[in-house]
Formats: structure tokens, C-alpha cells, sequence
């Protein structure tokens, strides 16, 4: 768990992962936008803006940063 703040999920992504480029680059790509595969959930929904994460984070909220797996 990585505790961040920020008042949009873009505030507390870059917050959260300014210390890790590795998880950074799992995360966002070279542009810094969101990976195709990974989902952001705030409060347990989808963010609805997934090119600017835009999306305004209340004090208390938890973000889930999930990646989307595939194969057999």
C-alpha cells in the first residue's frame, strides 16, 4: 500500500509513484498516460477519465491500481 495525496487520481498516481520509476513505467507509459491494460478503481468504481485523470479524489479515498492479466 503507498499513501499519497492529491485531489485528482493523476495528483496521487504521480505522488505515489515518484519514488519508483519501475512502478511508474508499469503504470504510465513514456507519454505518461495510463497503460492500456491497467484499470484504475477509486472507492471501488472505474475512473471515468482515463486520458487526463481527471477524476477528483476525496481525502479518505482508496485507489486500486489493478493491471489486466491474459493467457491460458
Amino acid at each position: 500500500m503507498i499513501e499519497a495525496q492529491g485531489t485528482t487520481v493523476a495528483e496521487v498516481l504521480a505522488a505515489g509513484l515518484a519514488g519508483d520509476a519501475l512502478l511508474q513505467s508499469y503504470v504510465l507509459d513514456e507519454q505518461g498516460r495510463l497503460r492500456k491494460h491497467v484499470n484504475i478503481y477509486l472507492d471501488g468504481t472505474l475512473i471515468s477519465d482515463r486520458l487526463r485523470l481527471s477524476d477528483p479524489v476525496r481525502s479518505a479515498a482508496e485507489i486500486y491500481v489493478l493491471q489486466a492479466l491474459s493467457g491460458g
